[in-house]
This record gives C-alpha cells, sequence and structure tokens, in this order.
C-alpha cells in the first residue's frame, strides 16, 4: 500500500511558486520544495510521480497570475494598452514569473505570447478598430508592434536593467502607438 500523501498538490505548488518568486524556477527541487514545506523532499513524490509534473503544475499556476493581470488590464477603456501596460506591470511586480513565462527554457513560443490564440485578442482589436476607425487588419500589425515594444520594455524592467513609473509607461506606450498610427495612415495616401 503506497504512503498517504502528506502534502496536496495545491500545497506543493503554492510551495514551488514561493520559491520561484523568491530565487527563479531553478530553485524548485524536491530538497527545496520539502524545506520550504517542513519536511524532506520525500513527500513531493507522494503526490507527484517526478519533478516534471511539478513545474508543468508551477507553470500554470504562475500563467493564471499572469492571466489575472491580463484581465485587469482588458477592464481599461481601450483594451489594448491596459493589456500592455499590465504585461510590464507583470514583468515589474513579477520578474521571476516573467522570466519564467516570457524568457527562459520553460517561456512561450513567439506564437503563444502574441494573444492571438487568446479568446480576448478579439476585444483587444475591436478596441483598436473602434478607437481609431481602423480595419482589423490594420489593428492587428498595429497591436503587433506595440506587443513587441510592450515586450522590450518589460523585458528591460524584468532584468532589473531599467525602472520606469506606471506614467512613463503610460506615455511611452501612447507615443509609440500614435507614431505607428500616423505612419500607417501617411502610407495610405
Amino acid at each position: 500500500m503506497p504512503p498517504k500523501a502528506k502534502f496536496t498538490k495545491e500545497e506543493i505548488v503554492r510551495a514551488a511558486i514561493g520559491l520561484v518568486r523568491e530565487k527563479g524556477i531553478e530553485a524548485v527541487t524536491a530538497r527545496e520544495l520539502g524545506a520550504r514545506l517542513g519536511s524532506s523532499a520525500r513527500p513531493v513524490f507522494t503526490t507527484y510521480a517526478n519533478m516534471e509534473e511539478v513545474t508543468r503544475d508551477t507553470v500554470r499556476a504562475v500563467r493564471d497570475i499572469y492571466n489575472r493581470y491580463v484581465l485587469e488590464g482588458l477592464k481599461e477603456p481601450l483594451a489594448f494598452r491596459g493589456v500592455g501596460k499590465a504585461y510590464i506591470r507583470f514583468a515589474c511586480e513579477e520578474p521571476q514569473f516573467f522570466r519564467l513565462l516570457f524568457m527562459g527554457a520553460h517561456s512561450e513560443s513567439v506564437g503563444e505570447i502574441l494573444p492571438e490564440l487568446d479568446e480576448n485578442y478579439a476585444a483587444i482589436l475591436q478596441s483598436i478598430v473602434s478607437a481609431y476607425s481602423v480595419t482589423e487588419t490594420e489593428a492587428d500589425g498595429l497591436y503587433r508592434h506595440l506587443w513587441v515594444y510592450s515586450h522590450g520594455i518589460a523585458t528591460l524592467c524584468a532584468t532589473g536593467a531599467c525602472r520606469f513609473t506606471a506614467e512613463e509607461i503610460e506615455k511611452m506606450i501612447t507615443e509609440v502607438f500614435i507614431a505607428l498610427l500616423t505612419a500607417r495612415k501617411g502610407s495610405k495616401k
């Protein structure tokens, strides 16, 4: 008869999230989890078959945290700007999580960083179409450019290379978007 699990998956993932937040995904080892839970490493393996499963569930939980930031951004009147700001805020407030999801071995592919597969993408595009009287194709191009720019700022913040205030971030995003919009409208002439 297998031993009874001392910790639930939720408890182990919560401990793993704490380790990632403090030290990065590399710190998530059975020994570190056991120590964090006040135990040896053994109870981790009565709940999980291996560390790959722990990592998978931890990445999933971090992704859920990131998604809460995105949902906050979507509440802004200009959803595309709100999501960009939320993405950067996530990088500033949770740099290890940002590194995990968007800069490391467990990071999303470029196709998954851009949210076209996301159910929110249509709302983001519609906010651009409505606010600036552009086609959906033009909105897509504008948003992709803005996303790349936002990713650059977020990466600078997550790595500690730069620190910006919320006001500076909003101003930078707005200026770049207006420049992109102006360039697109100018190229139509």
